[in-house]
């Protein structure tokens, strides 16, 4: 149990990468933590609560909720960071892809905020949304084709800016970080060179630079809508 003045975050997809790095940036700034993914295990932390489920699935969401309340009281922020991201020529996508990423990146978004946002209201005191989303969105690639993730994550980015103003006048805050590539156990060391050469600072993000900027708009009050590019300065050209 939190004690009574302890904000509590809800972090998804955070059983390795960007999330658990996420996980721990919140217990390190004193926030208990909901943590879930398909394949999450329980951790030593008593500040740390772990929920296994697929978050495309409408009753992770609701567990994932009820768990934070039950065993915390509230809920103050949440990270959406789970995602997918299939990259091939458009006309190569299948239906199962679609469905794949759709199902992450925009229902593992739509329930969870819902039900975050509603006990955030519940609670008073307004709360904060974030969004992990990627560069791609704001500038199309052709070394890397991806219209699933523009579709999807371009999606989030537009309900990230909707969000905080349908909720400013209550203190939740909504805001978005568009990342570039991650350097992050997804992406074999072979490919490193390869991808750090898609950015124009010739090299690939850490795992602290997504964390950290998860953590600045944390600590921002004054910011919400905000699509915070950290991406290697892939968003003002190449």
């Amino acid at each position: 149990m939190s004690t009574p003045d302890q904000k509590v975050a809800i972090i998804t997809g955070a059983s390795q990468g960007i999330g658990a790095g996420v996980v721990d940036g919140y217990r390190k700034l004193g926030y208990a933590v909901v943590a879930t993914s398909r394949s999450i295990t329980p951790s030593d932390d008593p500040y740390v609560l772990t929920v296994q489920g697929d978050i495309a699935d409408p009753a992770t969401a609701e567990r994932v909720v009820s768990a934070a309340i039950e065993r915390f009281g509230r809920i103050d922020a949440l990270v959406n960071n789970a995602g997918i991201f299939v990259s091939k020529p458009f006309h190569e996508y299948t239906q199962a892809d679609y469905d794949d990423v759709t199902g992450v990146n925009m229902s593992g978004f739509f329930r969870i905020s819902q039900l975050a946002i509603e006990q955030m209201l519940r609670q008073g005191g307004g709360g904060h949304v974030v969004q992990i989303t990627t560069s791609l969105v704001d500038h199309a690639s052709s070394e890397l084709p991806s219209v699933l993730a523009s579709l999807t994550k371009g999606g989030l980015q537009s309900a990230t800016k909707a969000l905080a103003i349908e909720y400013a006048d209550r203190d939740i805050r909504s805001n978005a970080v568009a990342l570039g590539v991650i350097r992050t156990p997804m992406h074999p060391v072979e490919y490193h060179e390869t991808l750090g050469a898609m950015h124009p600072v010739g090299r690939m993000g850490e795992i602290q630079d997504a964390v950290e900027a998860v953590l600045y708009l944390e600590n921002a009050p004054f910011v919400t809508g905000e699509i915070l590019h950290v991406d290697g300065g892939q968003s003002a050209g190449h």
